[in-house]
């Protein structure tokens, strides 16, 4: 599936289905801002695909920078720390972006953002330590999914790892945050690639970029040939720019030429996929004992008045971002957490930033209203850029119906809810609305 020319990779298609989207890369020439300190955060419990975190403090407590405030003892998940220094104000029920309400913790700021004394780099120095490092330092996905990232590295002995891919396709548009990563720490993510290629012990690792990326592919590589004492370690790859290319399925086709099963995962073909933001944030650590306190966003969108990419403390409130740029030039049609292929729609922006929150998008004209749904014509586009071949429509009727042994046969869980399908709809069909009641069915059928 890939070809090498002057010592780059080159993929040589992507897999079946996608779609072309507009990349609408506003943002992309303008370098991360901090944003001032949030007079508080609300730090959620539930930043990340697993068991919830319980709460570690208490109303009144002090709390320093990096300090832990919320963790369990379960293996998926990842523990929650302070993202300023302050003062408990609450513990209680908190709503998210999506909706959702679970256990947070509320801290008012002090201003002065002291650090935890008990932050130092980790001792790493094999496989173990690595695991228990990425543990404590709260990494979860931070392309959008929030999996643990001590979980994913965590691979079972019968599933041996001989590829790592570092995805930086970011192919949904609008967000620009994993391209400034590359352009602003490129030093970091090879210096991450290099640790986790020599403490896990993986023979080849793939730093996978869009072809609409020049730039960050220019930058990867003038670091990658600076350390040409490490031979040809790590190779680069360039992807042809289709969506959904960076889903991890995708990605590991594309790298590899290997198809990840049904249900399956990367790991069960041998690869394991981390975002380059992740994989910055690795070396970091690793370097200061800093935790995942704060993340880079992409806040964008024709209602936005100054579209930015910003530096936030994880908690900060999506409006207080807003404000920050500029506020809304015009009334919002629609404001989505995360890219608009995949983003959720959110009606309230009195709601935190979470870990694995990569952009806001705010936008005030067509592009934020719904497409008047009609009835199916029967043309095949949704099967056709399907990149799992499912038959979107039939999911959708047995899902109408709640038809769980049918839907079973059509392999609904294997549907991303990559959105290709309702974009690809001439009618408007809210194919991907369907796709998750149709998962639902299923899990209450297999909760009898």
């Amino acid at each position: 599936m890939s070809k090498l020319v002057d010592g780059v990779l080159t993929a040589v298609g992507h897999g079946r289905g996608g779609v072309a989207v507009a990349h609408n890369k506003n943002t992309a020439e303008l370098p991360v801002e901090r944003m001032p300190i949030p007079e508080r955060v609300v730090l959620p419990m539930q930043q990340h695909i697993g068991a919830p975190c319980v709460p570690t403090v208490k109303v009144g407590d002090k709390v320093a920078v990096g300090q832990v405030i919320g963790d369990t003892d379960k293996f998926v998940s990842a523990p929650i720390h302070a993202t300023i220094s302050g003062t408990v104000k609450a513990v209680g029920d908190v709503k998210l972006a999506n909706g959702l309400i679970t256990k947070g913790v509320t801290i008012e700021s002090d201003g002065e953002m002291r650090m935890f004394e008990g932050l130092e780099p980790p001792k790493v120095t094999n496989k173990q330590e690595l695991f228990a490092a990425v543990r404590a330092s709260g990494l979860v996905g931070l392309g959008g999914a929030g999996f643990p990232t001590h979980v994913k590295l965590n691979t079972p002995p019968d599933k041996p790892i001989d590829t790592l891919v570092i995805n930086a396709a970011e192919c949904e548009p609008y967000i620009t945050v994993d391209y400034r990563e590359c352009i602003e720490n490129s030093k970091n993510i090879m210096d991450g690639v290099y640790t986790l290629k020599e403490l896990l012990g993986i023979k080849n690792v793939i730093i996978a970029i869009e072809d609409n990326k020049p730039k960050a592919f220019k930058n990867l590589k003038a670091i990658a040939d600076l350390d040409n004492d490490r031979g040809d370690e790590v190779k680069l790859m360039v992807l042809k720019s289709r969506y959904p290319q960076g889903a991890e399925k995708m990605m590991v086709l594309s790298a590899t030429g290997r198809r990840v099963p049904p249900g399956k995962l990367p790991a069960d073909v041998g690869c394991i996929v981390m975002n380059v933001g992740s994989a910055a944030f690795v070396a970091r650590y690793l370097a200061t004992g800093k935790p995942l306190i704060s993340r880079s966003i992409t806040v964008d969108g024709s209602a936005i008045a100054t579209p930015k990419n910003l530096r936030v403390p994880i908690g900060t409130n999506i409006q207080d971002i807003i404000d920050y740029c500029g506020g809304f030039k015009e009334e919002p049609r629609k404001i989505i957490s995360g890219g608009p292929m995949m983003g959720i729609a959110i009606c309230d922006t009195n709601a935190p930033i979470c870990k694995q929150n990569n952009a806001i998008l705010a936008f005030a004209d067509r592009k934020g209203t719904v497409k008047r749904e009609r009835a199916c014509i029967r043309c095949g586009r949704c099967v056709e850029v399907c990149p799992m071949s499912l038959m979107p429509t039939l999911i959708e009727r047995q899902a109408r119906i709640r038809d769980a042994e049918g839907l079973a046969r059509s392999h609904t869980m294997v549907c991303m809810e990559c959105g290709s399908c309702a974009y690809a709809c001439p009618s408007g069909r809210p194919l991907v609305q369907y796709m998750r009641l149709a998962k639902q069915v299923l899990r209450e059928e297999g909760a009898k």
